[in-house]
């Protein structure tokens, strides 16, 4: 059914704008602006997102030839790249920011009861950071090492649902540890950590507040065994042990025992060991609840595939910020979307069709659920592949 609204329109129906003007109020964002305002920036920034533009010129040309339907979809200023350019360059990136966090929050109440692959009732969440590289000559704000630029997305990712509860982003130089001690542990939650963030006193902290942690021990790991206790051996699992430190600084402030958990991963052929101040749940559920991590690499990976990297739009650190921080509005409100709408498809399959679909005058709906029931027809067994990978 053509309902008159393109997908762009029904995609932005959704967003919360009495929140995003508080957000613009709160920094003065449209403060002696006339004609492009930040709403019509954000829409601009979304845009790009969605429809992969490469370039400041790209994404004029393009809603240019789309100028009898602007003002339908939600533009009330006049497009170009030099009034797109000057406000990524001076509105204050907090504005997105702060908006992108009441996205978050009311994604997160949509995905509180999702199913995880792992039967358990407390929350599971992945913390780690990317490091995005940067031109130095046109990000000289951003240095990093002696010839190279660049800035670091820290991200804890609630993993039932794979929504961002916690994001910062920092100049490169900082060290993933100085992020997780600004965390406020949620009691009786688990935390998956990778060995970049091994500090005795801040998994100390998070044994203080009541919540779990699973992290990759360093091989220079220095400690003393007291229990072991019996293992299948059969299921990949090499020994489960009660341990402490050795070493005067990680005893001085970790006093307490750990445990120690060895696997082999047979379809990495990679032994690996981990360190977890829970001491009921099986040692193997230890193990798969450290392997459901790889969906924070996902949210990393879809973050850089779709910030267009190799073309921002804008040079400085306020513009940069802005443009992540639009990426990861667009990134929960397509999940909000999904969740509201009670779509199957995966997020990467709903953006590839909005891509193409962007300026069509058909139900969102109708437009994944049609994909959906189309897919499933094509989907047969008998059917050859192209590629056997």
């Amino acid at each position: 059914m053509n309902i008159g609204k393109t997908i762009f329109s029904q995609i932005m129906a959704f967003l919360p704008l009495q929140e995003f003007r508080k957000c613009v109020t709160r920094y003065q964002g449209n403060y002696k602006v006339q004609k492009f305002s930040c709403y019509d920036q954000f829409l601009c920034m979304a845009f790009a997102q969605l429809t992969y533009r490469e370039s400041l010129r790209d994404i004029e040309v393009c809603l240019r030839s789309m100028q009898s339907k602007l003002y339908h979809i939600g533009f009330r200023g006049k497009i170009s790249r030099s009034t797109l350019a000057d406000a990524n360059e001076t509105r204050n990136c907090q504005i997105y920011a702060n908006f992108a966090q009441i996205l978050i929050k009311t994604a997160r109440k949509l995905y509180v009861n999702e199913p995880f692959s792992i039967e358990l009732k407390q929350s599971v969440y992945a913390l780690d950071a990317t490091t995005i590289k940067l031109c130095l000559a046109l990000f000289p704000w951003s240095h990093f090492r002696l010839k190279q630029g660049a800035i670091k997305l820290h991200t804890l990712l609630d993993l039932r649902g794979a929504i961002p509860s916690f994001i910062r982003i920092t100049p490169a130089r900082i060290h993933e540890i100085n992020i997780l001690k600004e965390l406020i542990p949620e009691p009786g939650s688990f935390y998956t950590l990778d060995r970049g963030y091994f500090d005795s006193a801040s998994l100390y902290m998070l044994n203080q507040a009541k919540s779990f942690f699973v992290i990759r021990a360093r091989k220079d790991l220095n400690v003393r065994r007291i229990y072991s206790r019996p293992i299948d051996k059969s299921t990949g699992l090499k020994y489960d042990q009660t341990v402490t430190f050795v070493s005067f600084y990680p005893k001085k402030y970790y006093p307490e025992q750990l445990r120690r958990i060895k696997y082999f991963d047979m379809e990495k052929n990679k032994s690996l060991i981990f360190l977890t101040n829970n001491f009921t749940l099986p040692a193997l559920t230890i193990t798969q609840i450290y392997k459901c991590r790889w969906q924070i690499e996902l949210f990393f990976k879809w973050i850089k595939q779709h910030l267009r990297i190799k073309a921002f739009y804008g040079t400085s650190e306020n513009a940069v910020k802005t443009q992540i921080w639009i990426a990861i509005s667009m990134y929960v409100l397509i999940a909000i979307i999904k969740k509201r709408l009670k779509i199957k498809l995966n997020l990467y399959t709903i953006l590839q069709i909005f891509s193409v679909t962007i300026f069509e005058k058909v139900s969102i709906l109708q437009l994944l659920t049609d994909f959906e029931y189309n897919n499933k027809l094509t989907d047969s067994c008998n059917q050859l592949e192209l590629f056997n990978l």
